[in-house]
């Protein structure tokens, strides 16, 4: 039984992170319906998309469709979209229509900009919202490009994680409170916040807003990847000084003809002397050299190489669900732990009338075709 079991979520089908948030709770235990557009077909080739009771195929443009999504919603604890604004409020199931019906309910909203500011009618894309945050620009190597960080920061970290949390936070309030309320979660927010740690640097004057001279953005040779012999890569971060001795024992230098490691006017030296040395031998010998030591260095993995390391293995970070090697659910929780959903459940009509949608009328909004579903 995970931690959310017995919360009743209502998902409004969507791309990008909207399903994240969807797999997050699903993952702990939360029972959600995803509602589809009819013909939809539903995402159970998705990792994302595993864990529902769905999808629920709902023609949203007759009356009887919009009127079942309330009462659905009514059963509810939480509500997750991820349209632009104002098109749910088009739909007849926006916030206001859904909290008259359940004033506890947690009416969670997914977006790049935001529900408000002259950016949030208009598209976009991960890669759009964090170069707005500023958080792009510091994905950046000294003299090159912003380079994206696929969908992760965005998406995922800014978007999705933030607006599981709102949701969270929300659903303890209205346990006191007794009211519900609108989660306004967007990507730019999200990412901004996941920046806060560098804005400090920023104050303390330790972080320039010149790419690729810092601490984290590459700057810094004991905090970089280099190449292997067989052009494979280590990744070394070695911040702390005990750290960056083991380090330097691994490579065989003695520290005391080097320039130091705080001297950032000897920084170009020691990478040089670095990516030389780590050069000479295999990503497998430099694992060897390093994995029982405090220096901070690893082998960069592809995924499938991932999924095999010991210490992941050891830990079953990663499964196998439905034939997709996939990652477990986390965080991982004592008492209560989450599980790994697999392929969405099949929702039944007598799954359906624990929502409050009685047999009966299920099978006439079937037959009317504005329900439709592969348990229906």
């Amino acid at each position: 039984m995970g931690a959310l079991s017995g919360i009743k979520v209502v998902e409004l089908a969507g791309i990008g992170p909207g399903p994240f948030v969807g797999m997050l709770l699903a993952d702990a235990g939360a029972d959600i319906i995803r509602i589809d557009r009819p013909g939809a077909g539903g995402m159970p080739h998705l990792v994302v998309g595993r864990g529902r009771l769905g999808g629920l195929e709902v023609d949203l443009k007759r009356p009887e469709g919009v009127e079942a999504v309330l009462r659905l919603t009514a059963a509810a604890e939480v509500l997750v979209e991820g349209f632009r604004p104002g098109v749910t409020e088009r739909l007849g199931l926006g916030p206001d229509a859904c909290l008259a019906r359940n004033p506890r309910l947690v009416y969670a909203r997914m977006t790049g900009w935001g529900q408000d500011g002259p950016l949030a009618p208009r598209a976009g894309h991960d890669i759009n919202y964090i170069a707005i945050s500023g958080v792009l620009h510091a994905f950046t190597r000294a003299g090159e490009r912003p380079v994206p960080p696929l969908n992760l920061v965005g998406d995922y970290g800014g978007g999705a994680m933030f607006c599981a949390f709102g949701i969270l936070a929300a659903l303890l309030e209205a346990r006191g409170s007794g009211r519900g309320q609108v989660v306004d979660a967007a990507m730019t927010d999200g990412s901004a916040a996941l920046g806060a740690f560098v804005h400090g640097m920023r104050g303390n004057g330790s972080w320039s807003d010149e790419p690729g001279t810092n601490l984290l953005d590459t700057g810094a040779p004991f905090y970089d990847v280099y190449e292997t012999a067989d052009g494979g890569h280590m990744a070394v971060g070695c911040i702390e000084p005990q750290f960056y001795a083991r380090f330097l024992a691994g490579l065989g230098l003695d520290p005391s003809t080097l320039p130091a490691q705080t001297d950032r006017d000897g920084w170009p030296t020691l990478r040089a002397r670095f990516a030389e040395i780590l050069r000479t031998r295999t990503r497998a010998a430099w694992t060897e050299v390093f994995q029982d030591t405090d220096a901070c260095v690893t082998p960069v993995l592809t995924w499938t190489e991932a999924a095999a390391h010991p210490h992941n293995a050891a830990r079953g970070t990663y499964v196998e669900r439905d034939g997709t090697p996939q990652p477990a659910a986390a965080p991982r929780l004592s008492r209560t732990p989450s599980r790994t959903g697999g392929a969405p459940g099949m929702l039944t009509p007598s799954r359906l009338a624990a929502w409050g949608l009685e047999t009966d009328e299920v099978e006439k909004l079937r037959t009317e075709g504005v329900l439709s579903g592969p348990g229906l």
